[in-house]
């Protein structure tokens, strides 16, 4: 199904970071004044703003468009709130225990189903690229990519079990575990959206 120049915005911010009006128009084949009609359309539905930023030399501010609350919310966010709520149910009514009991079998499903899907893979680059294609299914929108050390990025641009990640760390880290195993490499998250960043970023290095 062929997208919106709307909803290709949403995406192209969400994934590549605030951009510029004219950079938006380049991504999408468009012309600058059409991106900044859409751009302005998206503001009034409180999806986008503007950001003014320093020029550089004798340059005029530009304006960085960036998704807010409202614009993130458009993309899955894994039935947030009933996630959150039950977490804290559980952990009510059956004590912490409980909660790491759930988090160690959702570790352990995940992993063997990981495991399958790239098992025929070969190389380390390869299983990265296909654990990115297993999380952009899932929602997450990822990428890969190596890096000229040898090391390796696993991006994600969305996370659509945040709500449940706010509430219990734990999931952040059996993530982490589920990725060394899967890819039986060195794992590391250098940028975490529970932190603030705009995206969890994973470097990976062979073992």
């Amino acid at each position: 199904m062929r997208q919106s120049p709307a909803n290709r915005i949403l995406i192209l911010i969400k994934t590549e970071g605030p951009q510029l009006g004219a950079a938006i128009g380049d991504a999408l084949g468009i012309s600058g004044e059409a991106a900044r009609q859409q751009l302005a359309k998206l503001a009034e539905q409180g999806l986008v703003e503007p950001v003014t930023v320093g020029a550089t030399g004798r340059g005029r501010p530009r304006q960085l468009w960036h998704l807010t609350a409202s614009g993130n919310r458009q993309f899955p966010d894994g039935h947030a709130e009933l996630a959150a709520g039950l977490l804290g149910t559980l952990v009510e009514q059956l004590g912490p225990a409980a909660l790491d009991t759930v988090i160690s079998a959702r570790e352990a499903e995940t992993l063997q189903r990981y495991r399958q899907e790239l098992e025929s893979v070969g190389d380390l680059a390869a299983r990265i690229a296909g654990l990115a294609a297993i999380r952009t299914r899932e929602g997450y929108m990822a990428d890969s990519w190596g890096e000229a050390d040898g090391s390796f990025m696993l991006v994600e641009n969305h996370c659509p079990i945040c709500a449940a990640a706010t509430a219990c760390a734990g999931f952040c880290r059996s993530e982490l575990e589920t990725f060394r195993a899967a890819l039986g490499a060195d794992v590391e998250r250098s940028e975490h959206i529970l932190l603030g960043a705009r995206r969890c970023a994973y470097r990976i290095t062979p073992r």
